[in-house]
């Protein structure tokens, strides 16, 4: 194979960018570098970095270009890796870079933010880019203030991608707390209702938790005993009184073949000696002191 084409590889790769070195690696001479310069075959893109001539500077192009010139101590961080996760209100376009402090070699054209703290399971890998996780993109966008809706929308996407988790979140959250880290407590604050998948699942534990009533799990698995046949993941399970509670968005489910799922699925968890209960968007949000009583009400009766 020739050296171009050990080059070519990582450009395809990388959405038409190279690092210096990678260019060493796959035996490029600096004099051979500077002839492909010279031709119009790469042009200089950021400190270390070559990109090939003609290629669109596109977002992920943008953050390979980060990341390799940066070095091995930097991620795609903040609201850039928010949008690689797929968290919901995750800003379109942002570049945001993270790097261990003192390693940052090179002045680079981007947001780049620094950290004192970094540990093994900071770091994943999305569509061949180095990223922080889940979980420390959580904390990292407390700890730069983003908006609290931000933030809850994070957390919950964290989940609902099975992610992260609550319990892994609280506990990076003691590994980083410390003088200096903004944003500790509200973290510890949107915590306290997490666990769903949506916001309308996180108001409703909020309301639970404002009336004083017991928290359900929440995204429980249920199946048939025995041969332990899936039946539902359910919004949320009061296991003793055996006790079904389903929120649901503001459209719902329209289409006949959706109710008749629905049907189905209510049908399916009445067989295992379950009560259902469902409530709308409009109910949690517009109508809160009759969810909180009706809820009330049903664990007292059935306790």
């Amino acid at each position: 194979m020739s050296t171009w084409a050990n080059v070519t590889e990582h450009l395809d790769a990388q959405h038409g960018v190279v690092g210096r070195s990678q260019l060493e690696t796959a035996g490029v001479s600096k004099s051979q570098l500077q002839s492909w310069v010279t031709s119009r075959r790469l042009e200089r893109a950021a400190p270390r970095v070559w990109r090939v001539v003609g290629a669109s500077v596109t977002w992920r192009q943008r953050l390979h270009t980060g990341v390799l010139s940066l070095g091995r101590m930097s991620w795609v961080s903040h609201g850039a890796a928010a949008r690689l996760h797929g968290f919901d209100r995750a800003p379109e376009g942002a570049v945001d870079f993270l790097v261990v402090r003192g390693h940052r070699s090179v002045d680079l054209d981007e947001r780049v933010h620094s950290t004192r703290r970094w540990g093994p399971t900071d770091e994943v890998v999305v569509d061949g880019l180095r990223v922080t996780s889940a979980t420390r993109t959580i904390l990292d966008l407390a700890n730069a203030r983003a908006h609290p809706d931000r933030i809850r929308a994070a957390i919950d996407t964290a989940v609902r991608l099975e992610l992260s988790s609550p319990e892994a979140i609280r506990l990076r959250l003691e590994q980083l707390r410390g003088r200096g880290r903004v944003g500790v407590r509200q973290v510890d604050d949107l915590l306290e209702d997490a666990g769903g998948h949506t916001m309308l699942e996180r108001r409703f534990l909020e309301l639970m938790r404002q009336a004083g009533l017991p928290r359900p799990e929440t995204q429980v698995v249920l199946g048939t005993p025995g041969d332990a046949r899936f039946v539902a993941r359910v919004d949320f399970l009061y296991p003793k009184q055996g006790v079904v509670i389903e929120v649901s968005g503001q459209l719902g489910h329209a289409s006949p073949s959706e109710r008749s799922r629905d049907a189905q699925r209510r049908n399916e968890l009445q067989d295992l000696g379950l009560r259902v209960y469902e409530f709308t968007w409009d109910d949690v949000t517009k109508r809160p002191l009759a969810v909180v009583v009706k809820i009330r009400a049903l664990l007292r009766d059935i306790a």
